[in-house]
């Protein structure tokens, strides 16, 4: 490297060569964050959301935003050129989000190159292919012009005369011209946009380093005789530069097209999300015949034939069939799911065994899967508030490497060694060049847009940059038990008849009664009949009494389903069922007691599973250091024998949705940072007031409105997933910036010179631009790591 930087310095130095720039798309900009959540359809498969206060609102063809950081220099409208009623592509800024154009011309704040605002399948590479034109373009024209100015100094080549010769520096410019002023014709109108905004940039050291070096050999070529005898070489020529603007201009050009397919990666889980669906749909006629029609075809209501092996096309619920089907690529589970008739699917899950006709319920914009591209694609423009760091660094940034870079010209110019000019223009430019603070830009922006598209492709989907990482400084996570830590239904558990009765002509009877009820209980007792192939019996003279029970003739028998109080009163009690159902209720379960002809014939448990995972998710919580509490509307007793078999450590019962945000308010108070789980209205609060809210994908669309994480599955692992996800994430943020902060910190004084007086060395300002580009494609690729995380 040593040996590269001392045979292009030595060019450089003695007959004057300049400088330049090297590429990268970020600037001092603030990396701006706006979320406009799904805020059109209010359901579940909408998951509808609000930003963190950053509305979308209709009509308006504008955004509103909250800024976590440094303060705008402008309004954001000054940056929305959408006009009324546009409804073709909308360009925006991975970097800046108020920024939105109908065409992709660059980002005016830090010049990055725009992407699409709605996520598609289809990729748009026209900036790439532009880009790799340039280049090599740039390639073609800057090697022959390299070998004929540094020829010299390669053993065994041989110069043509003509390059002794004035003549000489108008071939340089004939192979110049073309590279700076085409090739780089991009960076030049990106600079002047930069000064236009008052946005300084990259792309404004860039275009200054090149253009300068350009303009001046430009001048040195065409009116040699301005320049006095002082800045003359040994053969009376003026040194130009022409090689060191053209190799720069196609070293940053190299850099930009690295970049841009790093990006592409970026993007990847996206257009992976929006290649699920699949391109057609079997539709069901009314008279019974079936045809493929497009997807855009199809309607909300219209059945549908799926197959073994086919994507399901759209939301819907099963009508016909059974089948098993992998939900992986929504809910990031391998597991295939059984589905039969009255089951929701969801639009891009696998179908693998079975045939089934289904109902669409959403389609379009409205199916979960577009919901989640939309989510993905909002969040990886949000910003983390790790960010207002490198913010305020870089909107210092571009002014001050410019003051060093005169700084540096005039010191080199005063008290440098001859020839003083080359050295001071050299040396300047590679300031200028080394010190773009495209790296310590992109160091956030590239590991949210990775880490949020790794979380979607796992069932846990980030709302903002900021849910993320305020989610690794957690230590308390606040769990509802209803729907969270269970399934959220009840299901019938027990049956326990006394002598003279089976389970199953208990079963038969209880069931008959319960056929009329319309409680949850009911339901759950008729619902474990129906598994267990038993037909209710059939019932009459149906008699409902609030707070005991109920009662009805069941197959010619008196039969009554109840608590004590009920028992009781009909003369059916026993001491030693009463005695049996306390045990079952320190397990969690509800009990109701039987009595068939005024004689108590069993009783019957009713429990709210716990869902598979919850044991794992919680014990990977715990290993984590984190402190879990759960809260429930349920009776002290229940709730004690749930939190012991978890292994819980802390348990508030009988609790309200005010009691529940006060739970949280009061364990803020004592220092911690909470995360709550939820999925009910009731819990909205709560989530709404911890530090990360948890809504779970299966729960109300007010749950998700108020949390910044939703799992899709509706599984308190996805919790721990998240946790894994934000810790991974931070981690891989601050290496970039450390990687950033260094580069620069280290890049600067080089260029500009510090080590010359001890060590004789010069950093060239095309080993400057070289430099440049490959940091920012360094943390690129740092952040492209996180695709391999294993959550």
């Amino acid at each position: 490297m040593f040996r590269s930087l001392v045979f292009l310095t030595a060019r450089l130095v003695p007959t004057a060569a300049p400088a330049s720039l090297t590429s990268r798309q970020t600037g001092p900009g603030r990396i701006g964050a706006h979320l406009s959540f799904w805020r059109d359809h209010p359901y579940l498969y909408g998951m509808t959301q609000d930003h963190s206060g950053h509305h979308d609102h209709e009509g308006s063809g504008s955004h509103c935003h909250h800024d976590h950081g440094a303060k705008p220099d402008k309004p954001d409208s000054a940056y929305d050129y959408i006009p009324p009623g546009y409804t073709g592509t909308v360009w925006t800024c991975p970097m800046h989000p108020q920024v939105r154009e109908t065409s992709n011309t660059g980002c005016p704040i830090c010049g990055m190159a725009l992407e699409a605002e709605t996520a598609t399948a289809e990729e748009d590479t026209s900036e790439l292919d532009d880009m790799t034109r340039r280049f090599w373009v740039g390639v073609v024209l800057s090697i022959p012009l390299l070998v004929l100015t540094m020829g010299e100094m390669i053993p065994g080549v041989s110069l043509p005369g003509f390059t002794k010769t004035p003549a000489f520096n108008w071939v340089q410019a004939a192979l110049a011209t073309p590279v700076v002023a085409w090739c780089g014709w991009p960076f030049f109108v990106r600079g002047w946009r930069s000064v236009v905004n008052r946005s300084p940039n990259m792309f404004t050291l860039i275009a200054l380093g090149t253009g300068v070096a350009y303009l001046y050999s430009l001048a040195a070529t065409v009116v040699p005789g301005i320049f006095p005898d002082t800045l003359r070489g040994h053969d009376g020529r003026v040194p130009v530069y022409f090689e060191s603007a053209a190799v720069i201009t196609t070293l940053v050009l190299l850099g930009q097209v690295l970049e841009l397919r790093a990006r592409r990666a970026t993007s990847g889980a996206i257009r992976a999300l929006l290649q699920l669906t699949p391109p057609t749909a079997r539709i069901v006629r009314e008279d019974g015949t079936e045809e493929d029609i497009e997807l855009e075809e199809v309607k909300t209501g219209d059945r549908l034939r799926v197959r073994p092996g086919e994507s399901v096309p759209v939301d819907g619920e099963i009508l016909e069939g059974n089948s098993s089907v992998d939900e992986s690529m929504v809910t990031g589970e391998p597991v295939p799911v059984e589905k039969a008739k009255g089951d929701t699917v969801t639009g891009g899950t696998v179908n693998q065994t079975g045939t089934f006709v289904m109902q669409a319920t959403h389609v379009g914009d409205e199916t979960l899967l577009s919901r989640i591209v939309k989510m993905v694609a909002e969040a990886q423009r949000s910003r983390a508030p790790i960010q207002g760091l490198a913010d305020t660094v870089s909107g210092w940034f571009v002014p001050a490497v410019v003051l060093v870079a005169v700084t540096t010209f005039v010191i080199w110019l005063l008290v440098g060694p001859e020839p003083r000019f080359a050295h001071a223009l050299v040396n300047a430019v590679a300031v200028l060049i080394i010190a773009c603070p495209c790296a310590l830009g992109l160091a956030t922006p590239m590991s949210i847009m990775v880490a949020t598209g790794k979380g979607a492709q796992a069932g846990v989907l980030i709302r903002n940059a900021d849910a993320l990482e305020t989610m690794e400084k957690v230590d308390t996570i606040v769990v509802d038990k209803t729907g969270t830590l269970t399934e959220g239904h009840p299901e019938l558990v027990t049956v326990e008849p006394v002598e003279g009765f089976s389970e199953e002509d208990l079963l038969t009877l209880a069931a008959g009664v319960e056929t009329s009820s319309e409680h949850p209980l009911a339901a759950a007792i008729v619902r474990g009949a129906e598994k267990r192939d038993l037909k209710p019996g059939k019932a009459s003279g149906f008699q409902s009494t609030t707070g005991e029970g109920a009662e009805a003739d069941v197959d010619s028998r008196k039969v009554a389903v109840g608590n004590a109080k009920l028992m009781q009163r009909i003369g059916a009690f026993d001491e030693v069922l009463a005695s049996k159902a306390d045990d079952y209720r320190a397990k969690g379960q509800t009990v109701m007691f039987v009595a068939v002809d005024g004689s108590p014939a069993g009783l019957i448990g009713v429990a709210d599973p716990i869902k598979e995972t919850t044991q794992d998710a919680i014990d990977r919580l715990h290993a984590e250091g984190l402190r879990v509490v759960m809260l429930t509307g349920d009776n002290e007793t229940t709730a004690r024998a749930v939190a012991k078999t978890l292994g819980i450590d802390e348990v508030h019962a009988d609790v309200s949705p005010e009691d529940k945000k006060d739970v949280v308010a009061k364990l803020q108070e004592g220092g911690a940072v909470v995360a709550m789980a939820g999925d009910g209205i009731n819990d909205a609060p709560a989530l709404a007031l911890a530090n990360v809210g948890i809504a779970m994908g299966t729960g109300t669309d007010v749950a998700m409105e108020s949390a910044g994480v939703t799992l899709v599955k509706g599984d308190l692992m996805g919790a721990a997933k998240a946790r894994t996800l934000s810790h991974a994430t931070m981690r891989n943020i601050r290496q970039n910036l450390f990687f950033a902060f260094v580069y620069n910190s280290l890049g600067v004084p080089v260029a500009a010179g510090i080590l010359y007086p001890v060590f004789g060395l010069l950093l060239s300002p095309m080993i400057a631009a070289a430099a440049m580009s490959l940091s920012s494609v360094s943390v690129i690729s740092n952040a492209l790591r996180l695709r391999a995380l294993k959550l």
